[in-house]
């Protein structure tokens, strides 16, 4: 192979590779734009925390499904298969008048099986329980030869507490609240996460709008330098309006980097908090997004009563609170325990025998517990469960008190930003036009030099305050949305907005 032809080969794959070079890195960097819908998507889809909370709702609603199976009928059985004795034990001898040792040798094979049901009256478990059982064994007692029988039971079962707590009513209702609670805490996690975004998204917004408002201002000062240029050029004794012309630009310049460099921080943290590659680039388009809304006061405090997390999280407690005093006052009380059974028996010594000319069996059990002294435990008990649900309330009491002084100074700091808004959108409009009808009159020599540059500071100056006002309208808004979980905006509550999706 010549050296011509290696040279040539080895210049097409150097090449190709930096052809595969450039392709990798074109695909791997991502330009995204940024507005505020698109990084709340963007953190929830990345956030571990978030689908921590999500697993932790799945569970609760399998807890919930679990406890409400409870309700349903239950079917099991029970075998010992087999049970042996080969034990001597002292029994008392009738005959004898006295205590006298017995070896037994048996074997027990026995199986139960039931169907069991929770009565419900009118959708309302009444803590009781009616079962259908089967109860069949094999008995073999061995002294000297085997003596087997058999036993067979078809009987239908009630059990019935009375003068106690309905536990079975409580624990449902209690995973029911415990299911809500993960809810709120999942769309109260949500809502808090969207405030950090947020808070990020609305400083990226303020650098990218400083960078147009420094870029209007450069534009104007070089429209002013080629004119200064030109009069100079008229006039060597306005050489001086050039250089200041041209030192202001300079300064503008200067400010607007510094500026950019604070936006590369920022786009910086933000695709951080995003959880976006370092290799990407995000940048954001400042649209003024403003419609003025109508808030009142009492309406809002009512929202943020009914739809902020805080509240209904106390409020669940308050009643998780209820159910336990409910059920302490079962602790150690008196009650009375039902048990009544209904059925058919047969025992012979033949198998096949059983299944044939049955007795009938019944039985009712009627067991009363009755506390007579146990030195004031069990009011004890239910003291500290009354102040616990006491504490939940004064809790209740202080949140609203502590919700409605927010609200009233958002809801002022909401109409007092939009106002500010409204005026100073309309004074952009204003000192554009002066801007503009500055420059012409410098140009025939109405006005002086510092007073146009006096005039173009102005307009910059007007453009950050209108910046200010938007930022505080944009921020207190999102404030009030934070505080009464209801998107004034949109229309819709937070609550509807996040729900998790069963």
């Amino acid at each position: 192979m010549s050296k011509n032809v290696k040279y040539l080969l080895m210049a097409i794959m150097l090449g190709t590779g930096l052809i595969l070079i450039t392709q990798r890195n074109v695909y791997a960097q991502k330009i995204i734009e940024i507005n505020l819908d698109a990084s709340i998507d963007v953190v929830m889809g990345n956030s571990y925390h978030i689908k921590q909370l999500e697993m932790g709702i799945e569970r609760n609603r399998q807890l919930l499904k679990a406890r409400q199976a409870s309700l349903k009928s239950k079917v099991y059985m029970e075998l010992m298969a087999p049970e042996y004795k080969a034990v001597s034990d002292y029994k008392w001898n009738s005959t004898l008048k006295k205590d006298e040792i017995i070896r037994e040798n048996t074997s027990l094979w026995q199986m139960d099986l039931a169907i069991r049901q929770p009565v419900i009256l009118l959708g309302y478990p009444t803590n009781g329980y009616l079962s259908l059982n089967n109860k069949i064994y094999k008995y073999i007692q061995t002294d000297g030869y085997e003596d087997v029988n058999y036993y067979n039971r078809y009987y239908v079962k009630y059990e019935q507490p009375f003068f106690l707590p309905n536990e079975l009513k409580n624990d449902i209702e209690d995973a029911e609240l415990d299911l809500e609670m993960r809810e709120l805490e999942y769309i109260q996690d949500r809502v808090w996460l969207i405030d950090r975004v947020v808070d990020d998204y609305y400083d990226l917004f303020e650098f990218t709008y400083y960078n147009t408002i420094y870029n209007i201002q450069i534009k104007n000062l070089n429209n002013i330098v080629g004119i200064a240029a030109e009069l100079a050029g008229q006039d060597s004794t306005r050489q001086m309006d050039k250089i200041q012309v041209q030192v202001e630009l300079a300064n503008v310049k200067e400010t607007l980097l510094k500026n950019q460099s604070d936006l590369r921080r920022q786009e910086s943290e933000t695709k951080q908090r995003l959880r976006l590659s370092v290799e990407d680039s995000v940048f954001v388009i400042p649209n003024i997004e403003f419609n003025p809304i109508t808030v009142d006061v009492d309406h809002a405090i009512q929202q943020a009563f009914s739809l902020r997390p805080t509240l209904r999280m106390l409020n669940i407690e308050k009643r998780k609170d209820e159910l336990d005093l409910n059920n302490s006052k079962g602790w150690d009380a008196f009650h009375v325990n039902l048990e009544m059974t209904y059925g058919l028996e047969k025992q012979h010594e033949r198998y096949q025998s059983l299944w044939q000319e049955y007795d009938n069996s019944y039985s009712t059990t009627l067991n009363a517990y009755v506390p007579i002294w146990d030195w004031g435990r069990r009011k004890a008990r239910i003291e500290a469960e009354r102040i616990s649900m006491e504490q939940t309330e004064l809790q209740i009491e202080e949140n609203q008190h502590e919700i409605r002084s927010e609200i009233i100074n958002t809801v002022e700091n909401v109409l007092e930003f939009q106002q500010r808004t409204i005026n100073m959108m309309e004074n952009k409009k204003i000192v554009q036009n002066i801007t503009d009808m500055s420059i012409e009159q410098y140009t025939y020599g109405a006005i002086s030099l510092q007073d146009l540059l006096q005039i173009v500071t102005r307009q910059r100056e007007t453009e950050v305050n209108f910046l200010e006002a938007y930022q505080g309208y944009r921020r207190s808004l999102h404030d009030l949305m934070m505080k009464t979980y209801y998107d004034y905006e949109h229309g819709i509550s937070l609550i509807d907005k996040y729900r998790p999706q069963s």
